[in-house]
């Protein structure tokens, strides 16, 4: 019941427009189907586009499962703890700016801009504890062909990301284009801006 009642969190919590996630990646508990478990432990991927909407998210998500502990009678009240946690990935409009000219004029129409997505991504972390302006690209999602009909049919989610265990892009010309976007976009950071 914990777990249906987790999936109902972004609807009821969520301000319409908004984007999150709230995904039960794992759960655990016993280990013999004759033996009753003493505990159960689930893992959640909590994710969403402002502190606000997270705050209110993890509020819900220990209101909920404290609610259906109670409710189910458990003899112990549950406990919470936080095993990793990300900040907004929040590209600086100058620096993305600079460096999707670059690689507009490097990769012609290869190069495009990616929709917002719910990802969990560490890339931030160094960045923003160095106060250093960044953007965030992606390269080698998947054959270009196989790209672009799914984002003529709206289905890009359903390509697998690095997160996925079906990701696997194909070597090259992956890593080559990963080579040419770092040299590019390290060339159009380092060369001297117009005018200055």
């Amino acid at each position: 019941m914990i777990v249906v009642r987790l999936q109902t969190i972004v609807s009821r919590e969520v301000t319409p427009g908004e984007i999150a996630v709230v995904t039960v990646g794992s759960i655990q508990a016993g280990i013999r189907s004759n033996i009753i478990p003493d505990h159960a432990v689930l893992q959640l991927n909590v994710r969403a586009y402002s502190q606000q909407s997270r705050q209110r998210i993890l509020a819900a998500v220990q209101r909920n499962v404290r609610a259906e502990c109670q409710a189910s009678g458990s003899p112990k009240d549950p406990d919470f703890q936080t095993l990793g946690s990300f900040p907004l990935t929040d590209n600086d409009p100058a620096t993305t700016e600079r460096v999707g000219a670059a690689f507009a004029a490097h990769f012609g129409d290869h190069a495009g801009q990616l929709p917002a997505q719910t990802v969990s991504e560490d890339f931030s972390i160094i960045p923003d504890a160095a106060g250093i302006p960044y953007t965030y690209w992606s390269i080698g999602r998947t054959d270009r062909q196989v790209y672009l009909t799914a984002e003529k049919e709206g289905r890009l989610q359903d390509l697998p990301s690095n997160h996925s265990p079906k990701f696997l892009p194909p070597l090259q010309p992956t890593l080559r284009t990963g080579t040419e976007a770092l040299t590019t976009a390290a060339l159009a950071w380092l060369a001297p801006e117009q005018g200055t």
